[in-house]
């Protein structure tokens, strides 16, 4: 099962990534010149196709991989419940930059820059425990 876990390890650090860029890139998008120009027609925005095609495909294969791996491997603990309050936390920044990303859509910019910096400090402070509690697996 080691090839498992890489793959859990490598989906969550795309997933990862992706959660720090998204709120980059919402800002860069947020900008007023770039919202009046509106997005090109016939052509999906950067923001919609990373969040569509690669963020939102890499956390369902970080938190399926992580639930079988629970599961197989019968890991219990309250680390680990921290560690999934942690993760709940990046779920819920990933759901922020897709709701900033459709305030973005329907040209309604206001708070985005501010939403994207919210998003990015939470995912960050999560990602960070997660990383803390999985190498640490503390005995709470």
């Amino acid at each position: 099962m080691p090839w498992f876990k890489f793959l859990h390890i490598i989906a969550l650090v795309s997933w990862c990534g992706l959660l720090l860029y998204l709120p980059a890139l919402l800002c860069q998008q947020a900008r007023p010149e770039r919202v009046a120009q509106g997005f090109s027609p016939g052509a999906p925005p950067l923001p919609r196709l990373v969040y569509n095609s690669l963020a939102s495909p890499a956390a369902l294969l970080a938190i399926a991989s992580g639930t079988l791996l629970f599961l197989l491997h019968g890991l219990s603990g309250s680390w680990l419940v921290l560690k999934l309050l942690a993760v709940s936390v990046m779920v819920l920044a990933h759901g922020l930059c897709g709701w900033l990303l459709l305030r973005l859509e329907q040209r309604r910019p206001r708070g985005v820059v501010g939403g994207a910096l919210l998003s990015a400090g939470m995912a960050g402070v999560a990602m960070l425990a997660v990383v803390g509690l999985v190498l640490a697996k503390p005995e709470l």
